[in-house]
């Protein structure tokens, strides 16, 4: 996708890291271009004004100078958490890791407009913070591509990611059963992964293979909320008669 500064262009988006611990995207990995050649930018959904899906295009309230003179990060290394307290500095951004909810005090990136108390709060509490945390950024492409794991055995690998663009949580892992089940794709939402390896790259799931073999078929081109509910009582109603229950028991769709 594209991305778009207040006075021109930004670049392309060529990965995103998400948190895993709270399941939520924390920054845009965007290629410059020509303008700023030799090195990437990093941009926070803090940022993010207005995304268009069909023109494939991410509009943010930053200035081409803004980008240009943010803090540079490598990439191709983990994302350190001193790097991440100079970036938050640099653009005035709370600090999401410096509260219970999932940006902070805020459940939300957009409800920092309306929210002025709750970003001073937020704020005041980042210098006792700012030492604080550990490195749980994970960059999508690196996770694209990991064994998925049931409690029985294999059952494909991680082939792409589905995120909320209200809270920017990663809701589904996409899964590629074709080594296992050829041609079928499958969710796996985040609240039915038991852990992540990230040294052996595998995702493991609370289900099993049979649970996974009769769960309903993933589309992306005709994937609809109707079809979101099907795969959740599908689910809820599988671990029920198990006497078994996911991460989350209370689960909602997003509004």
């Amino acid at each position: 996708m594209s991305i778009g500064a207040t006075d021109g262009e930004l670049g392309s988006i060529r990965d995103a890291y998400f948190d895993g611990r709270h399941w939520t995207l924390r920054y845009l990995v965007v290629n410059p271009g020509s303008w700023l050649t030799a090195r990437r930018v990093l941009i926070s959904p803090w940022a993010i004004r207005s995304v268009n899906w069909q023109a494939q295009r991410v509009d943010v309230a930053l200035t081409r100078e803004q980008v240009k003179n943010s803090p540079g990060v490598d990439s191709e290394k983990p994302v350190s958490r001193q790097y991440e307290a100079e970036y938050s500095d640099y653009y005035g951004y709370p600090y999401y890791w410096a509260g219970p909810l999932a940006w902070g005090s805020l459940h939300l990136p957009e409800e920092a407009a309306m929210a002025d108390l709750a970003l001073e709060r937020a704020r005041k509490a980042q210098q006792e913070a700012r030492e604080q945390g550990d490195p749980n950024l994970r960059s999508a492409n690196e996770v694209d591509g990991y064994h998925v794991e049931a409690v029985n055995g294999a059952i494909g690998h991680v082939d792409d990611f589905i995120f909320d663009d209200a809270s920017w949580g990663l809701r589904y892992f996409v899964v590629d059963t074709r080594n296992w089940l050829p041609g079928r794709h499958v969710l796996i939402s985040t609240d039915w992964i038991e852990r992540v390896s990230w040294e052996s790259s595998k995702v493991h799931v609370v289900l099993t293979r049979d649970e996974v073999r009769n769960s309903p078929e993933y589309d992306a081109a005709s994937f609809t909320q109707a079809e979101e509910e099907v795969l959740h009582r599908y689910y809820s109603q599988t671990l029920g008669r198990q006497g078994r229950k996911t991460k989350d028991p209370n689960w909602e769709l997003p509004m």
